[in-house]
């Protein structure tokens, strides 16, 4: 049973930076595709940014492009998500998810994404 949980978040300052971690109990496989999600209030679950564990792949949603970094460390069985020039539209909760099988492509698809942690809230104010 693959376990996620994430650590990181809290609430700065609109322009700062914060950097959170997903450590997973396992990797479903070798070459696992990896997420960053969040839901702010009243809003869908978006995906954020991906990673393969395999290939180091990478994909991110447009609007992050350039200010958030993910990468991995599968020694530790963790991933991050470095996040930076924040702005009050970020704020949301950060839910970290693994994929089961599939594969590790753009658009990122939340149906893609089997096992997912509690989440951790992020907060940006202006």
């Amino acid at each position: 049973q693959v376990q996620l949980q994430e650590s990181g978040g809290g609430s700065v300052q609109a322009g700062g930076s914060l950097r959170l971690a997903c450590t997973a109990s396992t990797y479903p496989s070798t070459n696992t595709c990896m997420g960053w999600f969040r839901q702010a209030p009243g809003k869908e679950r978006e995906g954020v940014a991906i990673i393969s564990t395999g290939t180091g792949t990478v994909y991110y949603r447009n609007s992050v492009k350039g200010r958030f970094t993910i990468s991995r460390d599968n020694a530790k069985k963790t991933v991050y998500l470095q996040m930076n020039s924040l702005t009050p539209e970020d704020t949301a909760i950060y839910y970290c998810a693994a994929a089961q099988g599939a594969p590790c492509t753009y658009p990122i698809l939340r149906s893609n994404f089997a096992y997912w942690g509690q989440g951790t809230q992020v907060d940006a104010t202006s």
